[in-house]
């Protein structure tokens, strides 16, 4: 009987040496971010927690550090062809910065609803952006296709050891300036990322552990490595690790040096994105925050290590990023709408004010509703947006509307 052939052991596939020499190859062209301790998140989680900023590259993402080491490997002929990529994220944009410095000619496609700012600024950095197909399989299928038609080299964002050797640098740089890591936190979209970092981890001569982190509502290479079969989509703040299928090589590489994989849902990013911009003045992407929702929803799992974490990518849309923060002063009871039941009569609206005023609390917004309410004629009810230190000045407030005889009750965010 034949015998079936054997896979090669992860430490075959993506070594030590290989991120070493990418570290090298890229080092002149790429920002060497800064791994800074965080004493505040780290009174929070119980753990010592230290950042990685990567979101400082000129792209402001990590995907830069394996584009160009792909792209720096390419024999001349290669070169003149160009590239091609399907991506509508940070790949793109970090690909066609380099390929755009180095002059190599870039091509990336996109689904045809991608937004407009995403196709802007990859078009600004140089490269062709072609529109095809409504998903992002749709667009990858062309991708190919245009690559066998003009003779282009496909740059795939994970799966691919050039990559994956490009994103191991960050592990080098972060073991090199804080050398008392036990803990890599790892995002996982396709999981390139997460392979570099445990090829660097694992060879090293004392144990780090290697955990990695997605949305819960992609858990695609969860259930890769768990045999699980968890619902894999939706509409989540982690866009940038919105992965429905995980890449073979990657998979591979996780399954044998990730120690574990932890889920975070949406709520826990949106308070990441927050905390990051209020306690490190700095902006990630839902991404990019991932690694600190898993060290809140997971304390217990990291209080008394010494973590790193990786803020992969800063590029959020900035509507989206008020929107997070509003809910967030919200949800902490520092911004608050209130229902109030009045009697429609003169002076009814003063005297509630008047209580906001006393309590020292700032009215930012009133909405009358009079006609499309359940009660009667001569009654109406007001929504008060106001703004709050706490969540215990809040209910002082609510306290004193009851003790006037005011029906009061929180609209609450869903």
């Amino acid at each position: 009987m034949a015998t079936l052939p054997v896979a090669p052991p992860a430490s075959a596939l993506v070594t030590l040496d290989d991120v070493r020499a990418a570290h090298i190859r890229i080092a002149d062209a790429v920002v060497r971010t800064p791994t800074l301790i965080s004493r505040t998140l780290s009174q929070l989680t119980g753990a010592t927690v230290y950042l990685k900023f990567e979101n400082l590259q000129f792209t402001a993402a990590y995907k830069e550090r394996g584009a160009l080491n792909t792209l720096l490997q390419l024999d001349a002929a290669a070169r003149a062809k160009g590239v091609i990529a399907a991506s509508a994220g940070n790949h793109a944009q970090g690909l066609a910065y380099h390929g755009n410095r180095l002059g190599i000619p870039v091509t990336i496609v996109m689904p045809q609803n991608t937004p407009t700012v995403k196709v802007t600024q990859t078009e600004g950095h140089g490269a062709t952006v072609i529109l095809e197909g409504e998903t992002f399989d749709a667009a990858h299928a062309h991708a190919r296709k245009l690559e066998a038609t003009n003779g282009y080299t496909f740059v795939h964002p994970f799966d691919d050891a050039r990559i994956i050797a490009g994103q191991g640098t960050i592990a080098i740089e972060m073991l090199e300036d804080v050398p008392e890591i036990d803990t890599f936190l790892v995002p996982i979209g396709g999981g390139g990322l997460i392979s570099g970092v445990a090829t660097v981890a694992k060879a090293s001569e004392r144990p780090i552990e290697v955990i990695g982190v997605e949305a819960e509502l992609f858990p695609s290479m969860y259930n890769r490595i768990n045999g699980t079969d968890l619902p894999c989509g939706g509409d989540t703040l982690a866009e940038g690790i919105a992965v429905k299928e995980p890449g073979g090589l990657t998979a591979q590489i996780v399954r044998e040096l990730v120690d574990d994989i932890v889920l975070v849902n949406e709520r826990s990013l949106e308070e990441s994105v927050s905390l990051l911009l209020q306690i490190e003045k700095t902006v990630v992407e839902g991404a990019g925050a991932a690694g600190l929702a898993a060290l809140l929803a997971h304390p217990e799992k990291f209080r008394g290590k010494t973590v790193g974490t990786i803020l992969c990518g800063g590029n959020i849309d900035t509507r989206l990023l008020a929107n997070v923060l509003l809910r967030d002063l919200a949800r902490s009871g520092r911004l608050a709408r209130l229902r109030v039941r009045l009697q429609d009569r003169p002076g009814a609206l003063f005297n509630v004010a008047r209580i906001f005023h006393e309590q020292g609390v700032n009215i930012i917004e009133v909405y009358h509703q009079r006609v499309f309410t359940t009660l009667p004629a001569k009654g109406l009810i007001t929504d008060i947006e106001c703004e709050t230190r706490d969540k215990a000045h809040l209910d002082r407030l609510m306290a004193a509307l009851t003790a006037a005889h005011y029906e009061v009750s929180p609209v609450e965010l869903a």
